[in-house]
């Protein structure tokens, strides 16, 4: 697979693949998912820890893992954080025994000033439905939302929904959630809520972030 070296090039692809977005899905339900996966990715400089954990939808408990060390050769840009991660987390995938129902990103998706995330990226190269859950907003902006779990208010770009913020927990800080590939919006902060038992950030995300930090942590 051809992997651009430079940003002229990788907007490039990102405009070439948007267009093969679903955003419509509507991707399946939080009750009839059976294995959902994490992903995430630590950095020790150019070296990388690339992490996907499988859980079982309804048990949070984890079913399987793969973990890629390797590094990076494309430079820290804003908006093209996906061509640094990708090409590690596609080798993460094919070191699965268990096909995943649903990715969960930990970053953008739609919410993109190109409208292609890291979610959007994996979704179409892989062809699984995939939503992103960020820590922090990249784009656009919303209302106040209320302070109660399940609180959320429509993330907004240039007069476009491109996401939703959607407080996980009763007054703790929002996620920003958008569509990745083949899940529409209501499914993706439907998946988002039911990952959320206890925290304020998915179990997948917890588990694939612990995960790729302790690889390379033991690398180092």
């Amino acid at each position: 697979m051809y992997w651009p070296t430079t940003a002229t090039e990788a907007i490039a692809v990102q405009g070439e693949l948007r267009e093969q977005v679903d955003t419509t899905g509507p991707g399946p339900s939080p009750v009839d998912t059976q294995y959902v996966a994490g992903l995430d990715v630590a950095y020790d400089g150019d070296d990388l820890a690339a992490a996907i954990v499988v859980l079982d939808a309804q048990s949070h408990i984890e079913v399987d893992r793969s973990i890629v060390l390797g590094h990076t050769t494309f430079p820290y840009l804003p908006g093209l954080f996906a061509f640094r991660e990708v090409p590690a987390l596609l080798e993460a995938l094919e070191g699965l025994t268990i096909t995943p129902d649903l990715l969960v990103c930990d970053g953008q998706g739609l919410a993109h000033p190109r409208r292609f995330g890291l979610a959007c990226h994996l979704g179409v190269l892989t062809g699984l439905p995939t939503i992103g859950v960020a820590k922090n907003a990249f784009v656009g902006s919303y209302s106040p939302l209320g302070a109660q779990r399940g609180s959320s208010a429509d993330l907004v770009l240039d007069g476009e929904v491109v996401g939703a913020v959607v407080r996980t927990q009763t007054d703790v800080k929002p996620v920003f959630v958008s569509v990745g590939h083949r899940v529409d919006l209501p499914t993706a902060i439907a998946h988002t809520l039911h990952l959320t038992p206890q925290y304020r950030l998915p179990e997948t995300t917890r588990a694939a972030d612990h995960a790729c930090r302790q690889a390379i942590s033991q690398r180092a």
